[in-house]
């Protein structure tokens, strides 16, 4: 007979034991891990009472519950990496558009000065022109 006995949940507690006594039992599709470390203590498996079909059958499902929620613990774990992956990804991508926001707007303002500056060369250059004319007819003038 299998006594069970509450244990603070500070306290780790492993359960072991075999199955091997019944051949319904023996089959490798009802095999269960009988610990799951990454499990709260109040959510592991209770041992069965195998005198009892039912007891043995909640345990299984138990069991099969433990493992489904370990699982689904870990994908969400990877699943957060990889969102935090992907928000500094995000972050990068802002900064690079900002970046090329804020060059673009260089890139016009220089452009606009770039034009202004030849639009005086160019003037400046017609009226040196002129100058140079009127200084070689008064030169031929006098």
């Amino acid at each position: 007979m299998i006594t069970t006995s509450r244990v603070p949940a500070d306290k780790s507690v492993q359960i072991a034991f075999s199955l091997n006594d019944s051949t319904e039992l023996n089959d490798p599709d009802n095999s269960f891990p009988l610990a799951f470390p990454d499990l709260d203590q109040q959510l592991q498996p209770l041992p069965p009472c195998h005198a009892s079909v039912e007891s043995v059958q909640v345990f299984k499902d138990h069991c099969k519950m433990a493992k489904e929620f370990c699982d689904v613990k870990k994908e969400m774990a990877l699943l957060e990496e990889r969102k935090k992956k992907l928000m500094a990804e995000l972050d990068d991508d802002e900064k690079e558009n900002l970046d090329a926001a804020r060059l673009e707007r260089e890139f016009r303002e220089l452009a606009e000065e770039n034009q202004t500056l030849i639009s005086c060369h160019n003037h400046y250059s017609e009226q040196l022109e002129i100058l140079r004319v009127q200084n070689q007819k008064r030169q031929g003038s006098s």
